[in-house]
């Protein structure tokens, strides 16, 4: 059976039905490339007056095979080329056939299903929330390979087409609408088709504008004054973004502007080169693995235990109205559950509803919200001082301060007033779950929910399970955090779990340094070169230095119980000089930084008298490493030690909890792309030159001799 199904009306309209057999979806792979060609060319011997091209799954077009797409390698490159460009002849064929081509786009058209669908002379899009079209290749590292970068600077001009193609963005039909990516929304899939059937019978002959005598590029060609300016800048600005480890933006630039110096066709032929050169790139199989495959997974439940089921949260307590609690707060009225916010006063309690009514007037402000919908969600958000407030909660969320007894209090309390179902949850970003439930009665219905600041920009929350949290627990804490429309990592009991736990050596590794006569600008620059989106000692200040070391001391207590001395770290003394000097961080207005007020933020320029630099510095690759390797090092030792279940949620978790670099796919991809070997080899020069920190755990290294990953 073909992807591709022909039906002709007795209008003589054609309709071009997408419809992968045996799939949830269409996609775009080697037999849609031949079920295309075989329809466009039996199309040619008919008598039509139009086509509709349209989809007969949920979705219009799912894109590409990113399965097929992350096999490619340099020696399958050139038939790869050749199915995109059959699948490119295909769709020229019927943009140059003389009759219009009407793409009814009634599910999501995001990549190569976009791509198809401008290849049509109209689009018009249902109006319907699960609607949504772009270009979002760029965040698994590729390119729009199917005449999305010809297409899209031939109708938007290459000063406006240039963000479509690089920030990966996805539209709304509202959205598209406005901006000209389609050209009539419909209420209905038959109001769809109707518009459809009248474009055809209003435009009998259609052609795209640049196969049109006299067409001229929208604001202008590459020589010209205005675009040469912004052209000249465009490398700048994307290196800035991309940091020199992203080649995605940069080869869409590339296409754009060669591209927009020839006719269409040769246009074409250069993005598929381009194209194919990124998909054989180890960056994008980094991306599409931990971005596609193993995200996707954990949003459809791959950490979630399967016996139970679905459940979802009405009504959620949460403990303190400070920052943490206050970002919970809004995150939970944001999905329309109701919240009561406690704090010991309802001065405190009103505070905390601040940021709330904060952040809907910025939205009210710039169109994202309607003041009805504002107050709607600030509705649902219930400030007090009263314990007795948290009874018909299913969820309670105690995030106050790190302090053991002061949660063990607000545990205590809560539980007296909630059902025995009720799950209790500590926000806690380093005290172990299973001290911390010793507090309850009900230790089975207590788990860890560690959410990242600010709450409602970061999208990772960390699940961490106690001895004696049942799988019910896990299941209900999981759905709650999809419900969220955050991503789930699952954590097994440890000090500093896996998120603190790996932070924690980023920053002690970069203050080592400074400890060790390394400039403070090579290592803030280093860490920028490697992809991290902020260096450790400006992280540190964001921290602050003083929380550093409220933890320390409250880990050391903790083992001097167990009769452990906690091992020093190598940035202790850099830290308890920081605190003598007044200077705990960007809280305080200085650390590491001074931060004028507004101004940008500069590396205090005191740091040099009371750390002194080094007479030879170490080179930019070696700092680059360094950070790297250490953090890569402690997450394998996370998934050895039973930390963490599965590599998915090391990956995902490193990105998007803490900052590990993006294009290396995650802290164990990192690993797997370099080879076991290759990395254990590497990770013991390091520790033979600055410490046994970087000894890989045994279970890698045996990986290592057996040429295995993880």
């Amino acid at each position: 059976m073909s992807s591709v199904r022909i039906e002709l009306e007795s209008d003589g309209i054609l309709q071009l039905v997408l419809d992968k057999p045996g799939a949830s979806a269409n996609l775009m792979d080697q037999a849609f490339a031949e079920d295309l060609a075989t329809t466009v060319k039996a199309i040619e011997t008919m008598s039509y007056t139009g086509i509709i091209l349209r989809s007969a799954k949920r979705t219009f077009f799912a894109g590409g095979d990113l399965g097929q797409i992350a096999q490619v390698t340099r020696d399958g490159a050139e038939p790869f080329f050749n199915m995109v460009e059959s699948i490119k002849a295909s769709l020229r064929v019927l943009e140059t056939g003389g009759r219009p081509v009407v793409a009814c786009i009634g599910g999501a058209a995001l990549g190569g299903g976009w791509e198809l669908a401008l290849a049509c002379h109209h689009r018009i899009a249902l109006d319907s929330k699960g609607v949504n079209v772009g270009l979002p290749e760029v965040t698994l590292g590729l390119l729009p390979g199917g005449g999305g970068v010809a297409r899209t600077v031939r109708i938007f001009g290459l000063q406006q087409a240039l963000p479509l193609l690089t920030e990966g963005r996805q539209f709304s039909p509202v959205q598209a609408l406005e901006t000209g990516l389609v050209h009539q929304l419909a209420q209905s899939e038959q109001g769809m088709l109707q518009l459809a059937r009248e474009y055809i019978q209003a435009h009998p002959k259609a052609a795209q504008p640049w196969d049109e005598k006299g067409y001229r590029l929208p604001g202008g060609n590459p020589g010209s004054p205005k675009v040469a300016q912004m052209l000249a800048l465009a490398p700048a600005m994307l290196r800035k973004k991309t940091k020199g480890v992203m080649p995605a933006p940069e080869a869409i630039l590339c296409a754009m502007v060669e591209g927009a110096q020839v006719d269409f066709d040769t246009a074409c032929r250069i993005e598929s080169r381009y194209f194919v050169q990124l998909v054989c790139s180890q960056q994008a199989k980094n991306l599409i693995n931990t971005f596609w495959f193993e995200l996707n997974a954990i949003k459809g439940g791959a950490g979630r235990p399967p016996e139970f089921a679905p459940s979802r949260v009405t009504r959620v307590g949460v403990l303190g109205a400070g920052m943490m609690g206050a970002g919970i707060a809004y995150a939970a009225a944001s999905r329309e559950m109701e919240v009561v916010l406690k704090d010991i006063s309802l001065e405190l309690a009103h505070k905390g509803k601040a940021y709330s009514e904060g952040r809907m007037a910025k939205r009210v402000e710039r169109g994202r919200s309607s003041e009805a919908q504002a107050r709607q969600l600030l509705e649902r958000i219930r400030p007090t001082e009263s314990v007795a407030d948290l009874v018909g909660c299913e969820l309670v969320i105690e995030a106050v301060f790190e302090n053991r007894s002061l949660k063990a209090q607000v545990t205590r309390e809560a539980e007296a007033v909630l059902a025995d179902h009720a799950l209790m949850a500590s926000n806690t970003s380093t005290l172990p779950i299973t001290g911390l439930a010793q507090a309850s009665t009900r230790p089975e219905n207590f788990i860890g929910l560690h959410f990242f600041s600010p709450v409602d920009k970061m999208p990772l929350v960390e699940i961490i399970c106690g001895q004696q949290t049942s799988p019910e627990s896990l299941a209900r804490a999981y759905d709650f955090v999809l419900q969220l429309g955050k991503t789930p990592i699952v954590v097994n009991d440890s000090r500093g779990f896996f998120t603190s736990r790996v932070f924690a050596t980023f920053t002690n590794e970069g203050i080592a340094m400074l400890a060790e006569g390394v400039a403070p600008a090579a290592i803030e620059n280093a860490a920028w070169l490697a992809g991290f989106p902020v260096g450790p000692l400006a992280v540190s200040d964001e921290v602050s230095l003083t929380l550093m070391e409220k933890i320390r001391n409250q880990t050391e207590a903790d083992l001097a119980e167990e009769g452990i001395t906690a091992p020093p770290r190598e940035s202790d003394p850099v830290i308890d000089r920081m605190l003598e000097l007044e200077r705990a961080g960007k809280a305080v207005g200085q650390g590491f930084y001074d931060y004028p007020q507004g101004k940008k933020k500069r590396l205090w320029s005191g740091l040099g008298g009371h750390f002194p630099q080094a007479e030879v510095q170490p080179d930019v690759q070696q700092l680059k490493d360094r950070l790297l390797f250490i953090m890569a090092v402690e997450t394998a030792r996370c998934l050895e030690e039973g930390v963490l279940g599965h590599r998915r949620d090391a990956d995902v978790g490193s990105i998007f909890g803490i900052g590990f670099p993006a294009w290396s796919g995650g802290a164990i991809q990192f690993i797997d792309h370099l080879g076991a070997a290759a990395f254990v080899a590497r990770a013991d020069e390091l520790a033979d030159n600055h410490g046994e920190r970087f000894r890989v755990p045994d279970g890698l290294r045996a990986r290592a001799t057996k040429g295995q990953g993880y």
